[in-house]
């Protein structure tokens, strides 16, 4: 209506900020194909302190489905041994839900080489790191500063805009594609049920087969 003049734009504003009005279907959202996540990993400098610090938490991100705030209170300690591999065990994520989240060999090799070239012995993982390529602090306390960092890697690589939670989806996705059962996906990533991560990974419509594709009409 406000489109085609039959309602002032300040009315139809008023209206769509309404609270409680159902949505009905499924929101696709963004996630990355595996070429696509590979490029975002590397793209910090390994040769600086920042560039380590930055490829060790894409790693958690993506390789991990870690949200922003549970990547900022991660503590070395928190990184423990648990059946012959490395997990964060008892990590508290959204709704105050409990999980253990599994640590690939890779993350971790990024992790040890972010500690090795910052000298962190202990307390928070990440910390903020000067111009001058030094420390600057006992934590990083801005979860923006997270998104920040992965919106600037975003464009360096023209992928785009992404944001931290398209990480999260897209190791969702990948872990699915991967073969992975839908009940250890929810678990790692602490839905409260599997309905909701079914919704989050879209299974209900395949977009890479199409069903729409197969149908034969002449376009030409």
């Amino acid at each position: 209506m406000a489109d085609n003049g039959l309602l002032d734009a300040s009315t139809a504003a008023a209206i769509e900020r309404v609270p409680g009005l159902e949505k009905r279907g499924n929101r696709v959202g963004n996630w990355l194909m595996k070429e696509q996540a590979n490029d975002l990993l590397n793209a910090p400098d390994a040769k600086t302190l920042t560039g380590l610090r930055d490829r060790a938490i894409l790693a958690l991100l993506l390789g991990c489905g870690l949200r922003r705030a549970e990547l900022l209170r991660i503590s070395i300690e928190d990184l423990q041994q648990r059946e012959g591999r490395w997990v964060l065990p008892d990590m508290k994520g959204k709704g105050g839900r409990i999980r253990t989240v599994t640590v690939p060999a890779g993350v971790k090799t990024r992790i040890d080489a972010w500690l090795a070239a910052a000298g962190i012995e202990d307390g928070r993982l990440f910390r903020p790191v000067s111009r001058g390529g030094v420390i600057a602090g006992e934590e990083i306390r801005d979860e923006k500063a997270v998104w920040r960092l992965v919106m600037r890697y975003a464009k360096a690589t023209e992928l785009g805009k992404l944001a931290p939670h398209d990480l999260r989806r897209t190791c969702a996705k990948l872990c699915r594609k991967a073969g992975g059962d839908l009940e250890q996906i929810q678990l790692l990533l602490g839905h409260a049920s599997i309905q909701t991560t079914e919704r989050y990974l879209g299974t209900e419509q395949a977009l890479a087969h199409a069903v729409n594709d197969a149908m034969g009409l002449d376009m030409g």
